[in-house]
């Protein structure tokens, strides 16, 4: 039985991660990177496809579960008609290789345990060689070693192409399984204790989360969205992927599938602010530095999204051979929306670097130069329709908001240089393209009869990116033209009260068949910009909505279907989690300050 997205749980080593099921199967981890082919893939497929579950014999899901306090360390306790047990799962960050340790401790009474361990290299679809060696199960395939072992040792046999184990845990014992992967090529890693392992992934996590300078309401979701942005992080580089995941369907059943493990420009903005606010100077700076590296180069070539360490080649594919979750294909790997013009990324990163620039991170002295570079490119580019950053798949357009980001590359280049008088660049030049962009959108991107900007020139359509009309300051939030916008927003894309990105009946502009549920990102934007023009209660109510439907460990997909109230997309996903920890602060700034 396939199981809901939201069922799973993230661990993961700050360079990939791993979802954990109620059922207790590992059934997603690539490995070494976020970006590398899985050895788990029944996520994508069926367990042929690779899993590994570790759970009381004969049981089907868990008694609960959640993270031990401030870490990525999940418990999963089991409460049997035998006894209790309970079981930490977590990935060491690593010193040389990745690993997953699984310790099972016994509660209370006495609990037999069954392990199953079904190793698929390449998405699922390789077979390895399995041996025993020094007490070690043994797998390899092509560029593939996983080694496991438990401590102490466990009988362990094989059976279907899968290592099977048995086991029984009473009060106070303990088993710990490692698995650890290595290039074939090269001998073992040095192997590591899995109690000390234990230890010190607790106190890490504990370390960094102490780091958290926000004490307002709604905390504990902060942090745990904080946490979850970490582990999203690529820690040899400063990237952060979109999701750990690939395909997991914005419609059921659907061909809405991508591939998210890479690192989008436009979540540069948000994420540095999410982690500005918090606190957290050093993320903050290692993200920078990784955008200044990946749009380093012509500016014309400027791509949306780039690979963990700034790769520019993410071909697209299909794998046939994987069914797809609960059918929906295909599943694609790569994402082909990298070739494609979304000029709005110019103004994310314009004002991202901005952002970092006035937080007080110690600048490059490259990135003016860079940014300059990119205003002289989107001097001309900005009246060239793109494909949105919604990464439509249908015709270019002139999209309201690919213009309101170019308004805001030249706007932040003007503040800049009107801060720092040191810098050289144009101040008169780039207000006048503010000036221009500003009217042009006024003109051409709003519908005077319906009092609202629509999604592009000449539509009746709209778009849920113009709620971030007044968060960029491209007008004031008591604008009519705004408070106008936030309503038929809100009247026209509302699903129960969530937002979509846009309408996808008729023709639907992103040129792909069916639908897509109500998407999460939007609706904080819907509460930020309620609370911004005013509705402060109703935006707290909005708010605290969209907070219930974190699942049991707080965990966000891309998009919710207020109809069969399940999760949509891939998991987690770093966009939602933004969303929730901006108005969040927002609202605490707001009540700090008397309003509402």
């Amino acid at each position: 039985m396939t199981q809901l997205i939201e069922d799973y749980a993230l661990i993961g080593d700050l360079q990939t991660a791993a979802l954990v099921g109620k059922d207790g199967s590992i059934d997603w981890l690539c490995l070494p990177r976020f970006d590398s082919s899985a050895c788990f893939a029944a996520l994508l497929g069926d367990e042929d496809n690779g899993h590994w579950r570790i759970a009381p014999k004969d049981a089907t899901v868990c008694t609960r579960r959640g993270y031990l306090t401030d870490s990525l360390i999940l418990e999963t306790v089991w409460e049997t008609r035998t006894g209790t047990v309970r079981v930490l799962d977590f990935m060491p960050q690593r010193d040389q290789a990745p690993d997953v340790v699984r310790i099972v401790e016994g509660v209370s009474g006495e609990v037999e345990m069954a392990g199953v361990l079904r190793l698929r290299f390449d998405h699922g679809s390789i077979v390895p060689w399995v041996r025993r060696l020094d007490g070690h199960r043994v797998a390899v395939a092509g560029p593939d070693s996983v080694w496991l072992r438990s401590q102490p040792e466990v009988r362990t046999w094989g059976q279907q192409y899968s290592t099977c184990s048995s086991f029984t845990v009473r009060p106070g014992e303990k088993v710990a399984f490692v698995l650890t992967w290595h290039p074939s090529h090269q001998p073992r890693p040095p192997l590591v204790d899995p109690y000390e392992a234990l230890e010190h992934t607790l106190e890490d996590w504990k370390a960094w989360a102490a780091q958290c300078v926000y004490e307002g309401p709604y905390r504990e979701a902060v942090l745990r969205s904080l946490i979850t942005l970490k582990a999203l992080t690529y820690a040899p580089t400063g990237g952060i992927v979109a999701a750990p995941t690939t395909s997991l369907p914005e419609e059921i059943g659907g061909v809405r599938n991508w591939d998210y493990r890479y690192c989008w420009l436009r979540d540069s903005t948000l994420t540095l602010g999410a982690l500005l606010s918090a606190g957290y100077l050093e993320e903050a700076s290692a993200w920078r530095d990784w955008l200044l590296r990946a749009v380093a180069g012509d500016p014309a070539d400027l791509q949306i999204m780039y690979g963990l360490a700034g790769e520019r080649r993410l071909p697209e594919t299909e794998l046939p051979w994987l069914r797809g979750y609960a059918g929906s294909r295909p599943v694609r790997i790569g994402n082909a929306a990298v070739h494609q013009l979304q000029l709005d990324v110019y103004g994310e990163v314009m004002d991202s670097l901005y952002l970092a620039r006035e937080a007080g991170l110690q600048a490059e002295p490259y990135a003016w130069n860079v940014q300059l570079s990119l205003l002289n490119f989107l001097e001309s580019a900005w009246r060239r329709p793109d494909e949105g950053l919604w990464e439509v798949r249908g015709p270019r357009r002139h999209f309201v908001h690919s213009k309101v980001m170019a308004w805001v590359a030249a706007d932040r280049a003007v503040r800049t240089l009107e801060e720092h008088p040191v810098l050289r660049g144009d101040a008169t030049r780039w207000r006048a393209m503010r000036d221009e962009i500003h009217r042009e959108v006024c003109e051409k991107g709003y519908d005077a009869d319906r009092n609202t900007f629509t999604q592009s020139y000449g539509s009746r359509e709209l778009d849920a990116a113009t709620l971030l009309i007044p968060r960029v300051g491209f007008l004031p939030p008591d604008d009519p033209r705004v408070v106008g916008t936030v309503d038929a927003v809100r009247r026209e894309l509302s699903h129960d009260g969530f937002i979509r990105r846009y309408s996808t009946e008729g023709v639907a502009v992103d040129g792909l068949p069916g639908d897509e549920g109500t998407f999460l990102a939007c609706s904080f934007w819907l509460a930020d910009a309620l609370r911004m023009t005013g509705r402060d209660k109703e935006a707290r109510e909005l708010f605290e909505r969209l907070l219930a439907l974190r699942n049991d460990v707080g965990l966000l997909a891309e998009e919710y279907d207020p109809s069969s109230r399940r999760q949509l997309g891939n998991f987690p996903q770093a966009f939602s989690h933004v969303g929730l920890v901006g108005t969040a602060l927002a609202l605490a700034r707001e009540e700090a300050g008397g309003a509402g």
